[in-house]
């Protein structure tokens, strides 16, 4: 019995697969924060919308201007212009980046606060390693723990007080 024992630790525990990708999106921290993307993206949309359209109507009443307007003048006005526009559109690249880097730290902060619920999972299946279901060519659906995973990420991080990034 004693020398079954000794063999079975001697033969490697199995290797785990996560789909990363479901796991964050599937969580309720992911979808806290896919939502929270969503309402900052839309927001950012609209903003671009009615930018657009105040941009739309100054460049027209420009336009009418031209004939009122001695040729430097206008040059001005619309040299003017034209750094307001490159200035917005620089402006709101900014906003639309931040908002990929929000994205990118809860990602992060998502598997930060996962890890302690992935060790526990491995340790659970007696495993070696959990790796990324999309970087495995072949596997049985057996080895695939990424339900699990789901589970226990939103029981352990709904006992936190504050789960959101």
């Amino acid at each position: 019995m004693l020398a079954g024992q000794a063999l079975a630790q001697d033969v490697p525990a199995p290797l785990l697969t996560l789909d990363q990708d479901r796991f964050f999106l599937q969580s309720d921290f992911g979808k806290a924060a896919i939502e929270r993307e969503r309402t900052a993206t839309a927001a950012l949309e609209q903003e671009n919308k009615r930018i657009e359209a105040d941009l739309i109507a100054e460049e027209q009443a420009l336009t009418e201007e031209r004939n009122t307007l001695a040729p430097k003048d206008f040059a001005a006005k619309a040299e003017a212009f034209d750094q307001k526009v490159e200035r917005i559109r620089d402006e709101q690249d900014t906003k639309s980046r931040q908002l990929a880097e929000v994205r990118d730290r809860d990602r992060r902060a998502f598997l930060q606060a996962a890890l302690p619920v992935l060790g526990d999972l491995l340790g659970q299946k007696q495993a070696t390693a959990i790796l990324d279901k999309n970087l495995v060519i072949v596997s049985l659906s057996a080895v695939d723990v990424t339900d699990e995973a789901i589970a226990a990420v939103n029981l352990a991080l709904a006992k936190k007080p504050d789960p959101a990034p």
